[in-house]
């Protein structure tokens, strides 16, 4: 894991956005929180929406593919910011640079994609990792496009999620915005069904899980 940790941060891009990585001791940051849930939850469907460079979606497709069980990440990117992710051929080989190969990516908002075939052949989220555009609607969009997907057993990451922030201008000079994904936190954090953990750790991630249908898991 160490030595694909490094090979990971030698894009010095990786090291960006806000995941309390570090480079000094290889450090994963909150990414050990995703590997560590993967290996644990041994998920077959996973779920990104939004990433700068890959970070989320590799850490998580790394657990996949350390585990015995199969599956993949699906990647949902619209490429707003630039156009890094916006040739398939070169998105292909910036994932295998890692060793992995069990990212497919759309080139798509959620709302494009949720009117996809794709999207109606999804059966079963485990696990869906919320970070697009930073406002409190675009995360309840993103939310409520996957929640009927996930399992009892399934999981919700939010990233940004801490509180308010003013945004890089990754979208433009005249585009930046304060993100108020929080504030969805909160209404979420007021739903008896749910649990909801925050990690206030550089720009923080929550951790949102069901607690309907608990007798499912104990029988």
């Amino acid at each position: 894991m160490q030595d694909w940790i490094d090979k990971l941060f030698q894009e010095p891009q990786l090291l960006r956005m806000g995941h309390s990585q570090r480079l000094d001791d290889l450090n994963l940051g909150l990414g050990w929180l995703y590997y560590g849930l993967v290996r644990i939850a041994r998920p077959e469907t996973i779920v990104v929406i939004g990433s700068w460079r890959g970070f989320s979606p590799l850490v998580l497709a790394k657990g996949i593919k350390d585990n015995l069980e199969t599956g993949k990440v699906i990647f949902i990117d619209p490429s707003l910011a630039d156009d890094f992710w916006t040739n398939p051929q070169k998105v292909e080989e910036h994932f295998n640079s890692f060793g992995i190969d069990n990212i497919e990516h759309f080139l798509l908002t959620t709302q494009e994609f949720v009117k996809t075939e794709a999207y109606s052949n999804l059966k079963k989220v485990d696990i869906l990792f919320i970070d697009g555009y930073h406002s409190k609607e675009q995360a309840k969009f993103d939310y409520e496009a996957f929640e009927q997907l996930i399992p009892p057993q399934g999981f919700i990451w939010f990233h940004d999620s801490i509180g308010p922030k003013l945004s890089t201008k990754v979208y433009g000079e005249d585009k930046a915005y304060t993100y108020t994904v929080y504030q969805f936190m909160d209404e979420l954090k007021q739903n008896k069904n749910l649990q909801v953990l925050d990690f206030p750790f550089d720009s923080g991630v929550t951790l949102v899980r069901k607690l309907s249908d608990e007798k499912s898991l104990l029988s």
